[in-house]
């Protein structure tokens, strides 16, 4: 019986599990209620995360607000799918601002900060059917108060160009807010483009039908937002032709283009190239602050007030700031390192050009050459443009000088940049160019005619490209062979004196210079062109001589000054060794110029015969015989020793010890007291077989004007032409690389763009970079496949991004140089905007990425913003029609938004015995947000009802 009933019981509650397993729970039947049951299953727990954990989950922030963001998630019914987003903000702020330029669409149109949005998951994105868009909001309606929440929900209905919604939120226990949005696309009805009519609007939602609006007072809140827009620029102002290897204006940059003006006309590159505006235009947004209206009256007289009267001006600029493909030192740049890693291929430049290449027939497919007019035209501009010599030191940056490259007014950086111009710097057309160019120098040099654009004084500047310094040592040369030819001509030319036409003193009646009469006055004036400032120092001399006024004035009255020709002065009071007679010291010939190369030349020299006295001595004996010459001329009675005292003091050793002067000189009250000064040559100048004595022994008494030049300027001449005629195409290249980006930049460097510290910043960043990047290219060691290639086009991406930075800055300061305050505050936001973009090329552009700043205007700004839009001509305004008010300068806004709201006492209704103590205050009941144009019309209304 036991067991019995202990199996009666085993079934007995399997047929009661039976019956729970056959349980309906008919709460959740529908598949209404289960689509109401997951919406609040997802309301829940996006309530319970809060907004840091959402963060976590995967939340995505908005593109037009830096603290809104939205977490979606999907869900279904019968057959269609939804989804639903939740908007939420991280920072949690106080007031709400109107008109905040980051509020999301729907923020702005009711007043809200969360919300949700449930929108199908279709091709539109809007639900179509009202009936279904109503079943919707009331699912998620319901959903939301489950879940206790005061989030106000939307649903897209309509078209989607009409911008349509419904919405709800459940406000508490009492309070229901609904709301509703929509847009008139066609042409708005006449009434509804003032703000009369729109008043009137607002009011008809809340006041009787019947009433004329006109003749009663309704007290409403209004604020109004009104967006300018600055006219675009016409299409003639767009940059000058893409096409640079066909068009004469573009391969000759100096040509003329017409009468057209450019923004750029006075910008140190229009020179060269005409860049276009990056800063598009401006808006101009001006905000009226909220204010109490009372009657349609009131409505007409803002609508024709000026914009100057609203409480703020908000200035927002329009930049555009990623232009591919855009014409500029930069792209040409880039040209230039493509024909550098070309240069390569050939030994000679003419390979270049010449029929017999057998590349030649490739080249001349895909790399045209500009007609010979162009090519004249370019020689013009570079040979026969003025004899003046430019400012050398014009645009220079404090950093070019690290570069080794040539100045940017010299001779051979104008080459280099017409060269980024001339037949879109391909490396025949650079050939072609660089032919011409040596054959017009040649020209210079046996025309022995001032070469252009070179200094012809001074020494050579060794921290210029091999180039610069041969054209600047050219020059010298054509300067010396000129001197030469004159005094020749005079030689020619003149007769020689008869003896009445010679004074007594010795000097000619009619001035001539071409006697040489043993005068010391007339000898120094013969010497005038050799000044003081040209005598050298010998290398180990600390001071050749210590010459004052009165020295250079007195002279010995000895038998010997008769005979001393080519003197400067006394040194100090240095006396002979033989003679009690004073030690002048001589006009000397300058040291003979050397370039580069020149200096390795000797260096390798020593290195390769040892750094003896000797051999240091025989690579200079032609100055020392020059020197050793002149001293003998203006000391007749000097010794070798005493040329040593003047010329190395440091090899003459005072026998009793005392230590010579500040300059190697005695005291005064030693050389009268101990003359003959007693002392020794050093060890090295005492030795037997002393190269300088030897040549001491051979020069001849010659004063400096009568001597042989040490410097031959027909023969250097020649060897630099013959150098820039077999230069190798890869060592051209090289040198005008550097060149053409000294150049560039410093030319960008004369750019005005005032107190803009970034910019400023940026260009000193880009010489350094390009010190860095073109070092190599001075060790003359690359090839065609080397790595600096590539560094070298990365460089001019660089150059491309400070470049368009520039353009910017230069276009900002120009517009604003009476309120450099905006200029500065708009540059610095773009300058941060851009900077993550500057490691990126043209060809990766982020369409994505739109600089968006906004600039609230001090009162004093307000009239240069104001200057900016100009009147529009008959021509610009034809399509307009002036009908709605408020305009600036004949311009009537593009956008206008206004708010509309009214509020109201919660008391004596039917409700108000349950009203919570937070609603016996004052509320909004109503508010409408219209915003359009005369050509559509936005409208979107929000009621506060007691349910």
């Amino acid at each position: 019986m036991a067991s019995t009933s202990k199996v009666d019981s085993s079934v007995d509650d399997e047929a009661e599990e039976e019956e729970f397993e056959r349980f309906d729970d008919f709460t959740l039947a529908s598949s209404w209620e289960r689509f109401i049951s997951e919406i609040e299953a997802i309301c829940r727990q996006w309530l319970a995360d809060g907004s840091k954990n959402l963060l976590e989950k995967g939340a995505i922030q908005l593109d037009s607000s830096k603290n809104l963001y939205k977490a979606k998630s999907e869900l279904k019914y019968f057959m269609k799918s939804y989804c639903m987003e939740y908007y939420f903000e991280i920072k949690k702020s106080g007031e709400f601002t109107v008109w905040d330029c980051t509020l999301h669409d729907l923020q702005l149109c009711f007043g809200v900060k969360e919300f949700l949005v449930i929108a199908p998951q279709s091709a539109s994105g809007v639900v179509l059917d009202a009936p279904e868009a109503s079943k919707l909001l009331s699912a998620v309606a319901i959903a939301l108060s489950n879940c206790s929440s005061l989030w106000p929900a939307f649903v897209p209905v309509h078209d989607p160009s009409r911008d349509a919604f419904i919405g709800i939120q459940n406000m508490g226990t009492i309070f229901t807010r609904r709301f509703e949005a929509d847009r008139i696309c066609s042409q708005v009805p006449v009434k509804l483009m003032h703000l009369e009519g729109l008043y009137e609007l607002f009011v008809s939602k809340f006041a009787y039908s019947t009433l004329d609006f006109s003749m009663h007072v309704f007290k409403v809140r209004f604020t109004m937002k009104l967006t300018y827009k600055t006219l675009p620029y016409d299409d003639d102002d767009d940059t000058r032709g893409e096409d640079v290897e066909n068009t004469e204006p573009t391969d000759f940059p100096g040509g003329e283009s017409g009468n057209r003006t450019q923004w750029d006309d006075d910008c140190p590159w229009s020179e060269w190239y005409s860049a276009e505006d990056l800063v598009k235009g401006f808006g101009l947004v001006v905000i009226w602050s909220e204010k109490k209206v009372e009657g349609s009256f009131e409505m007409a007289e803002i609508e024709n007030s000026s914009p100057h009267e609203a409480e703020k001006w908000i200035l927002f600029p329009n930049i555009d700031s990623w232009k591919g493909n855009r014409i500029g030192f930069a792209s040409q740049l880039l040209l230039l390192i493509d024909a550098f890693k070309m240069s390569f291929e050939a030994q000679f430049m003419e390979d270049f050009v010449s029929v017999e290449n057998p590349g030649s027939d490739n080249l001349k497919s895909s790399m045209v050459i500009p007609s010979p007019t162009i090519i004249d035209r370019v020689l013009k501009d570079l040979f026969h443009e003025g004899v003046q010599l430019p400012d050398f030191a014009k645009g220079q940056h404090r950093s070019s000088r690290s570069i080794k490259g040539a100045p940017l007014e010299s001779l051979f950086a104008q080459f280099c940049l017409h060269s980024l111009w001339f037949g879109n710097c391909n490396i025949r057309a650079i050939a072609v160019l660089w032919i011409e160019f040596v054959r017009e120098i040649r020209w210079y040099w046996e025309e022995s005619q001032p070469l252009p654009k070179m200094p012809v004084n001074g020494s050579i500047d060794l921290s210029t490209c091999l180039i610069n310094q041969k054209l600047q040592m050219l020059a010298i040369c054509i300067e010396k062979m000129r001197e030469l030819n004159e005094e020749f001509q005079d030689c020619i030319g003149s007769n020689d004196p008869s003896p009445a036409d010679i004074k007594e003193d010795g000097q000619a009646v009619d001035g001539s210079n071409n006697l040489r009469i043993p005068d010391e006055n007339f000898d120094r004036n013969c010497d005038s062109q050799l000044t003081a400032d040209g005598l050298r120092e010998s290398g180990n001399a600390v001071q050749r001589y210590t010459m004052k006024p009165q020295d250079v004035a007195s002279v010995d009255k000895k038998p010997s000054d008769f005979v001393r020709r080519g003197s400067v002065g006394k040194v100090g009071s240095m006396m002979l060794l033989k003679s009690y007679q004073s030690m002048h010291a001589p006009f000397t010939q300058d040291a003979p110029l050397m370039t580069e190369d020149m200096h390795e030349e000797r260096l390798h020299a020593v290195e390769a015969f040892g750094n003896s006295f000797e051999f240091s001595a025989q690579l200079e004996r032609d100055i020392l015989l020059s020197d050793m010459s002149a001293f003998k001329a203006a000391n007749p009675d000097a010794v070798f020793e005493d040329f040593i005292r003047w010329h190395s003091p440091g090899d003459w050793l005072n026998d009793d010890g005392k230590e010579n002067g500040p300059s190697g000189i005695p005291a005064v009250e030693d050389l009268k007291e101990n003359w003959p000064p007693r002392g020794r040559l050093s060890q090295r100048m005492s030795e037997h077989g002393n190269l300088w004595r030897k040549i001491w022994n051979e020069a001849p008494a010659v004063q400096a004007s009568e001597q042989k030049p040490l410097l031959d300027p027909n023969r250097e001449g020649e060897k630099i032409l013959h150098y820039l005629e077999t230069l190798r195409p890869n060592d051209l290249l090289e040198q005008m690389v550097c060149t053409a980006f000294r150049a560039s930049a410093d030319t960008l460097n004369q750019t005005n763009f005032g107190a803009l510290k970034q910019m400023a910043m940026k260009m000193d960043q880009l010489y350094i970079t390009m010190s860095s990047v073109l070092k190599p290219l001075q060790a003359n060691n690359l090839s065609g496949d080397s790595e600096t290639i590539e560094d070298l086009r990365r460089l001019c991406v660089v150059f491309e991004h400070v470049e368009k930075l520039l353009t910017v800055a230069a276009s900002l300061h120009r517009k604003f140089l009476q309120a450099p305050r905006i200029s500065e505050a708009i540059f610095s936001d773009f300058y941060d905007f851009y900077l993550p973009k500057m490691g990126r090329g043209s060809g990766q552009e982020d369409v994505q990425m739109e600089f968006d700043m906004k600039l609230q205007l001090r009162n004093h700004e307000r009239q240069l913003v104001s200057n900016m839009f100009m009147p529009p001509t008959a021509n610009q305004s034809w399509r307009k029609v002036l009908s709605m008010g408020n305009l600036l300068n004949g311009h009537e806004p593009i956008l206008r938004e206004i708010i509309f709201s009214s509020s109201d006492h919660v008391n004596g209704g039917h409700y108000a015995p349950s009203t919570p103590r937070a609603y016996q205050q004052e509320i909004e009941t109503y508010r409408m947000y219209i915003c359009g144009t005369s050509n559509d019309l936005r409208v979107a209304l929000s009621v506060t009802s007691c349910d």
